[in-house]
């Protein structure tokens, strides 16, 4: 029950500060109005998200050579 807290308080942080900084913003378009007898109508919304756009490139990356010997091995000294 902690940890489900701790997350859910993570991710209200994380839309707040998505919020704060233009990253997600919602607009109204449509306003709510309660049910007299019948009827009512449910308030609408747009959301507008930041567009992402995400690249490759490739590039050649030099790796070390890792060769392991066994301690009886004579090549090993």
């Amino acid at each position: 029950m902690r940890a489900f807290l701790v997350m859910l308080s993570i991710v209200a942080l994380l839309v707040l500060a998505a919020l704060l900084t233009g990253f997600l913003r919602f607009d109204q378009t449509q306003m709510a109005q309660l049910p007299r007898l019948e009827g009512g109508q449910a308030p609408k919304f747009n959301a507008d998200v930041a567009d992402i756009s995400v690249g490759t490139e490739n590039k050649t990356v030099a790796v070390p050579q890792v060769t392991v010997r066994k301690p009886g091995d004579p090549a090993a000294q």
